[in-house]
C-alpha cells in the first residue's frame, strides 16, 4: 500500500536524483570547457572557471618594467602601465619573489645605485634613476591585484584564423567528417539487413547467432586491435581510411545489431504477415515497411556511433598510420597542440570545444528518437 495512486516510491526519487546527478556530471565539465575558452591564459592560472563573473584577487606573474628613459631633471624617468590591457586594482606588490607583497600602491621602493621604484593603485608605475639606464637591465615587479571579469575572442581567433594553427585543425576537421561519417553510415547499412534476417527470417542456428552477437558486446576492442592491424597490412588497407571505417564497422556492428534486432521484434507481426500474403518479397519487406517503422532504432544507434568515433583516438592512431599529417584527425590534432602548446591551456580548451561542437549538434538533433530506440524490445 507504500505505492498508491498519487504518490511516488523512494526507489522514484532515487532514480530522479540518480539522473539529476547525472547530469550535472556531465553538464558542469562542459560548461567549464565552453567558459574558460572565453578566458585568458592568466585568469585560467590563477581562478577556476566558476570564478570567472567574479572579481579576483591573485598574484601575478613578474612584470619587467620596459619603455624609454625620459630626464626630468636630475633624473632619468620610465613611466608605463603594468596592465594596459585590463583594469587591474593593486592591493600589494613587490620587486622580490620573497617578497611580492612588500609594499603597498603609493610606497617607494628603493633599489641599487640610486634607483627607486613606485606603483599605484591603478598599475601606473615611475622608475628614477640618477644615472642613464640605456643598457640597464630593469627590475621585475610583483603584484598582488583584484581583476575584473574578461572575457575574449582571441582563443577562436587564434584557433579558426590564425594560419599556424586554422590550417591544421581545419584539415583535421574534414578528416574527422572523412572518417566519422563512412564510420557510421557502414555499420548501419549492414546491421539493417542481419538485425531484420535474425528477427523476422526462420533459418537454423538463429539463436545461436543472437547469442554471439549478444557475447560480442562484452568484448573488448583493445583485445583485436594488434591482430585486426595485422590483417589489414597483409590486405593493403592499415593506412588509409578505408582500414579505419572497416575498423570502425567491425566494432560497431555488436551493438547495431543488437539494438535493431530488439526494434524490429517488437514490430507488429500483422504488417509482415500481410504483406507476405500480398506477394511482397522479404527484400521488399525489409526496405518498405521495416526500415521506415525502425527509424528510431537506426537513429537511435546513428547517435551513439558518430559520437564515438569523432571522439575516438585509439583507432585512428592504430590505423591511420601517416607522418605527413593528411590524415590527422581532431582528437590527435589537440593531442599535438599538447605538445606543441602545453602552457596555452586557453588554446586547448578552445580546440576541445570546438571538437564537441559537431558532436552536440548532433545529439540535439536527433535526441527525441534516442529513447525510443534504446528502450525497443524492452517491455511488451
Amino acid at each position: 500500500m507504500d505505492n498508491i495512486a498519487g504518490s511516488k516510491s523512494s526507489l522514484t526519487w532515487a532514480v530522479h536524483i540518480s539522473v539529476a546527478v547525472l547530469v550535472l556530471l556531465w553538464v558542469f565539465p562542459t560548461l567549464g570547457l565552453l567558459v574558460s575558452s572565453f578566458r585568458t591564459a592568466d585568469q585560467i592560472y590563477s581562478s577556476g572557471w566558476w570564478a570567472s563573473l567574479f572579481t579576483q584577487e591573485s598574484q601575478n606573474p613578474a612584470i619587467r618594467l620596459e619603455g624609454e628613459a625620459v630626464l626630468d631633471g636630475p633624473f632619468y624617468v620610465i613611466e608605463g602601465d603594468l596592465f594596459p590591457s585590463t583594469d587591474a586594482t593593486i592591493s600589494a606588490w613587490g620587486t622580490s619573489s620573497r617578497a611580492p607583497e612588500a609594499f603597498a600602491p603609493g610606497d617607494v621602493a628603493e633599489l641599487k645605485d640610486g634607483w627607486t621604484v613606485t606603483v599605484d593603485v591603478a598599475g601606473d608605475f615611475r622608475l628614477t634613476s640618477p644615472t642613464s639606464l640605456e643598457g640597464e637591465r630593469l627590475p621585475r615587479v610583483f603584484t598582488t591585484a583584484e581583476t575584473p571579469p574578461e572575457f575574449t575572442l582571441d582563443n577562436y581567433d587564434e584557433m579558426l584564423f590564425s594560419p599556424s594553427t586554422s590550417q591544421n585543425m581545419a584539415k583535421a576537421f574534414f578528416n574527422t567528417l572523412t572518417v566519422t561519417i563512412p564510420a557510421t553510415i557502414i555499420p548501419i547499412l549492414i546491421a539493417a539487413f542481419a538485425a531484420y534476417a535474425l528477427a523476422w527470417m526462420d533459418f537454423p542456428g538463429r539463436a545461436l547467432l543472437v547469442a554471439f552477437v549478444v557475447a560480442l558486446l562484452v568484448v573488448p576492442l583493445q583485445l583485436a586491435l594488434i591482430p585486426l592491424l595485422k590483417l589489414h597490412l597483409g590486405l593493403g588497407i592499415g593506412k588509409g581510411y578505408l582500414g579505419v571505417w572497416l575498423a570502425h564497422t567491425g566494432f560497431g556492428m555488436p551493438l547495431a545489431i543488437y539494438l535493431l534486432r530488439n526494434y524490429m521484434v517488437g514490430l507488429p507481426r500483422d504488417i509482415i504477415e500481410n504483406a507476405r500474403v500480398d506477394g511482397a518479397t522479404e527484400f521488399q519487406i525489409f526496405t518498405k515497411i521495416i526500415l521506415p517503422l525502425s527509424f528510431p532504432a537506426l537513429a537511435s544507434f546513428a547517435i551513439f556511433q558518430f559520437l564515438w568515433t569523432w571522439n575516438d583516438l585509439l583507432v585512428g592512431l592504430v590505423f591511420l598510420i601517416d607522418s605527413t599529417g593528411d590524415t590527422t584527425i581532431m582528437t590527435r590534432q589537440i593531442i599535438e597542440l599538447l605538445g606543441t602548446r602545453g602552457g596555452n591551456w586557453e588554446i586547448l580548451a578552445t580546440a576541445a570545444f570546438v571538437s564537441i561542437a559537431v558532436p552536440l549538434g548532433v545529439f540535439f538533433a536527433m535526441q527525441k528518437y534516442l529513447v525510443r530506440g534504446l528502450l525497443a524490445g524492452s517491455v511488451k
